[in-house]
């Protein structure tokens, strides 16, 4: 396992977590994201903190990985949920560690924190991660995930 430091993220790694959000885009969905409408999409938690934080992993100074994480409350528990995303690895260094760090980082917190609990999604075809995601603690669920996308929409009406 190599040294890792984790630490919340600034403003000053948004172009990190633009290219790590859109090399996993396309590593995972085989999607090209709008590289201008993403950048927005990471200054813009940083704008508002409320909607989340991204943490970034770092090895020897040099940024190696990348998490955000978002919330959503649950009535049922009376808690937060925090949602793991955005979640990206240099591919140098995968294997050696560094989601599993940022993970347990993100762990502490939500239990200090009074969370309820830790939750992701993942691409149905993603078994790499879904092992690392089970080596970690984390249990599927009975849960499907669907979606009404408004920005793809528009973008397909034009």
């Amino acid at each position: 396992m190599i040294d890792l430091t984790i630490r919340k993220a600034t403003p000053a790694d948004a172009e990190f977590l633009v290219r790590g959000n859109a090399s996993m885009a396309l590593e995972t969905e085989h999607l090209s994201l709008d590289l201008d409408r993403l950048r927005d999409g990471v200054h813009g938690l940083f704008d508002v903190p409320s909607r989340g934080v991204y943490y970034v992993a770092e090895s020897g100074g040099r940024r190696v990985g990348q998490m955000m994480i978002t919330y959503e409350w649950s009535d049922w528990r009376n808690g937060d949920f925090w949602w793991i995303q955005s979640v990206w690895v240099e591919p140098s260094f995968r294997g050696q560690g560094v989601f599993k760090a940022l993970y347990a980082h993100v762990e502490k917190l939500a239990r200090a924190n009074g969370g309820v609990g830790l939750r992701l999604y993942v691409e149905k075809d993603n078994e790499r991660a879904m092992g690392t995601y089970v080596r970690c603690g984390m249990a599927r669920t009975a849960y499907e995930m669907f979606e009404v996308d408004f920005v793809i929409q528009r973008a397909e009406s034009h």
